[in-house]
């Protein structure tokens, strides 16, 4: 079921969101696929430690993070890749993998990659791995205000590192 404090929030501040609905998937090129988006639009996120601060990545579901990117961008080698037992209780309302890209409902700061801000739309896990919404970007960032940079690459996987140092 689709969480009901991300549908609240969206029609509080009447954004117009389509709602879908699909086979249980459970990584996001799987739900893009099953949700018939591409997955350059559909949204996964990613949930890192940034200088010890819990923090989430927004990027398409066909690309990685690059954590030396990142960490150029932000500036500081000390990040963290979270994993999903790490975080969970801060989304009690959301199935462990399903996060939405909204951290903002959870005082968690937002990156979003820049790849995905240069798309119309955007379509993501509504916090469920069967449930999902659809919606304008800019609606999207003018309710998140994520900072949007360059932290993907989507040629090849990134390892996942424990510890990143420029």
């Amino acid at each position: 079921m689709l969480i009901n404090k991300l549908r609240k929030y969206l029609d509080r501040h009447s954004i117009p969101y389509t709602v879908g609905h699909h086979p249980i998937a459970f990584t996001a090129q799987e739900c893009a696929q099953l949700a018939h988006v591409s997955g350059q639009e559909f949204a996964k996120t990613v949930m890192v430690r940034i200088a010890g601060e819990l923090s989430m990545l927004v990027l398409p579901a066909k690309y990685h993070v690059d954590f030396m990117r990142l960490a150029r961008a932000l500036g500081t080698g000390d990040i963290y890749l979270v994993s999903e037992e790490e975080f969970s209780d801060v989304f009690p309302d959301c199935e462990i993998g399903a996060v939405p890209p909204f951290g903002n409902l959870y005082g968690i700061p937002v990156y979003v990659s820049i790849s995905l801000a240069e798309d119309a739309q955007i379509t993501f896990n509504a916090g469920t791995h069967t449930d999902t919404i659809t919606m304008d970007y800019q609606d999207f960032e003018c309710l998140v205000k994520p900072k949007v940079m360059r932290f993907t690459d989507r040629r090849r996987r990134v390892g996942r590192p424990s510890l990143v140092h420029i």
